[in-house]
């Protein structure tokens, strides 16, 4: 645990939680729902998590969309993770987004995730 990090369990409450990983919400959503998947203990990022850490954040992703579909009832998701400053990581404790997506939420969904750099052309 760091004491200076927002998602180590002294600093919030979680909305959900199972074995070694929990969720919150996202402080500042793309999207009404946003959920941050977490270890319990402090990682760097998704390669320094234990297997069993790595099956229970898998875990608490699918109650999160079980969650979202009942609360926010979105019409797709983007789930991924940030790896390092290069890949857009600014808090260094990991976590998988959980991004529900909505209908007109932007203009061409089309590449998901690939659209990362805006540049590259749509399938």
């Amino acid at each position: 645990m760091s004491q200076d990090c927002p998602f180590c369990p002294k600093q919030h409450r979680y909305i959900l939680e199972h074995g070694a990983a929990a969720a919150l919400f996202d402080s500042y959503p793309v999207n009404p729902g946003h959920i941050l998947v977490v270890p319990k203990a402090h990682r760097r990022d998704l390669f320094e998590c234990t297997p069993e850490e790595i099956r229970d954040m898998w875990t608490v992703v699918e109650m999160a969309r079980e969650l979202l579909e009942h609360q926010y009832h979105p019409e797709g998701y983007n789930v991924g993770a940030n790896v390092g400053a290069q890949a857009g990581q600014t808090i260094f404790h990991c976590h998988i987004h959980v991004i529900p997506r909505y209908i007109g939420d932007v203009e061409d969904p089309r590449g998901g995730v690939r659209r990362v750099k805006p540049a590259i052309k749509p399938y």
